[in-house]
């Protein structure tokens, strides 16, 4: 039974809230104000308004942890200190686990299907090369286990599977890797990863497009027609390989995230990407804030109809209570269903009725994007978020970082008492702690 948020008392009595002052001092001078006022009309005592309008304390206001879980970027640790900051702090992504496996499967099942030409030179070999966006990121390590456990090509490091990049594997003797064998009509093929690397430009931004494309350009002089398929942790940088290369030579690319112009390229001869539900995953994002703000059952509108007909179904979500985390479902798009998912923007029909402003008073969140330039973030999850904090009404002031630095982001929230609520995307997931401190302060 998931927990009911506490109830945030904000002034409604005053005619300008508190919340958008620019400083606690300015607060309490239009607190005292006010509190005069109203005593010597007679409707109340100036102690009392004056208690109405307190600020709420920056540490107790709703906050959320979106898109980078707070974890050791090493172990893959939870950071439970930063996802119980307060009672009303959770964590909103998607199951990365259950997202990567599908991932490797839609790859395995694409060879099979395709094994009488994939071969490009014919020698046995199944060669791949693999685009990592961030070797400390849970999703990007997942992503890569995921892949080489389907592929057979994955080996044990510390009770899993190891996700180092490993430069480049001619022969097959990389000890990161090994070399995977997939029996298909009764003949026996080899599966290699031929190369991968962390796509990391040189001013430090992972899950780097533009790296991404220079590295296939490098491994196809260097391999040639033993590249069978491209495997990237994502699309920016998939569909970056498959403009500059892929496309022209026929070659399968499979991402994940389902950006439209990646659905878009399938016709065209991307292989596939993973939808990670982005609808539910940016309106998770705002909705847990928007309940912790109305000070109802988290549940609401999630896994319990709200008043306007909101509602989540259990096959697009989980929660799972312990971690304080909301995980949106993935779904594989390939050649066979790709037409349904053309449109990455559009809110998703379950959770798309407008909330009456008169019960749920318009509130102010800060709201970061880690790096304005991603192609996920940028093109699909913040024009999701754009549409639903008017349905939720919200007033959603949105940052965006440079994906290589947290002062870049830190410094924005210089004065977070004007806000309500927090909605967060670090740059590392192990830097929560340069977020709480500001709001401890």
């Amino acid at each position: 039974m998931k927990k009911k948020a506490v109830l945030l008392t904000m002034a409604a009595i005053l005619g300008l809230s508190v919340t958008a002052c620019s400083s606690g001092e300015t607060s309490q001078n239009t607190a005292d104000t006010a509190a005069a006022t109203t005593a010597a009309s007679g409707d109340t005592t100036a102690a009392e308004t004056k208690g109405a309008a307190e600020e709420v304390a920056n540490k107790d206001k709703p906050l959320v942890w979106f898109n980078r879980q707070p974890s050791n970027s090493s172990t893959g640790e939870l950071d439970m200190t930063a996802l119980n900051f307060n009672e009303n702090t959770y964590y909103v992504g998607f199951d990365a686990n259950q997202g990567a496996e599908l991932q490797g499967t839609m790859v395995k099942d694409y060879i099979e299907k395709n094994i009488d030409t994939i071969d490009r030179n014919g020698d046995g070999i199944i060669g791949y090369v693999l685009a990592i966006g961030d070797i400390g990121h849970n999703d990007s390590i997942a992503r890569t286990r995921g892949v080489r456990k389907a592929l057979g090509t994955g080996v044990d490091k510390d009770g899993d599977i190891n996700s180092d990049p490993i430069g480049t594997n001619t022969d097959g003797s990389a000890t990161a890797v090994q070399d995977g064998t997939l029996d298909v009509n009764g003949t026996q093929y080899v599966i290699r990863e031929l190369a991968s690397q962390e796509m990391k430009n040189s001013a430090g931004a992972t899950w780097d497009a533009a790296t991404a494309g220079n590295a296939i350009g490098i491994w196809s002089s260097s391999f040639g027609d033993q590249i069978d398929v491209v495997v990237s942790n994502n699309d920016g940088m998939g569909m970056s390989m498959f403009n500059a290369w892929s496309k022209d030579n026929k070659v399968p690319t499979f991402g994940y995230d389902a950006n439209n112009d990646a659905v878009a390229a399938i016709a065209e001869g991307y292989g596939g990407t993973i939808s990670q539900h982005a609808d539910v995953q940016a309106y998770l994002t705002l909705r847990v804030l928007r309940n912790a703000l109305d000070g109802v059952d988290i549940d609401t509108g999630i896994g319990t109809a709200d008043e306007a007909g909101n509602v989540l179904s259990e096959d697009v979500y989980v929660y799972n209570e312990e971690q304080r985390s909301y995980y949106a479902l993935n779904v594989a798009v390939t050649a066979d269903n790709y037409q349904d998912f053309t449109d990455s923007t559009k809110v998703y029909e379950p959770v798309s009725n407008q909330l009456d402003e008169a019960s749920h008073g318009r509130k102010k969140v800060w709201l970061n994007i880690y790096n304005a330039a991603d192609n996920f973030l940028s093109s699909t999850y913040q024009p999701l978020l754009q549409k639903y904090d008017d349905l939720l009404n919200l007033d959603v002031e949105y940052i965006g970082g440079d994906g290589q630095t947290e002062s870049n982001i830190t410094n924005r929230l210089g004065n977070p008492g004007q806000y309500d609520a927090f909605a967060i995307n670090m740059v590392k997931t192990d830097n929560a702690a340069s977020y709480t401190s500001l709001l401890s302060q």
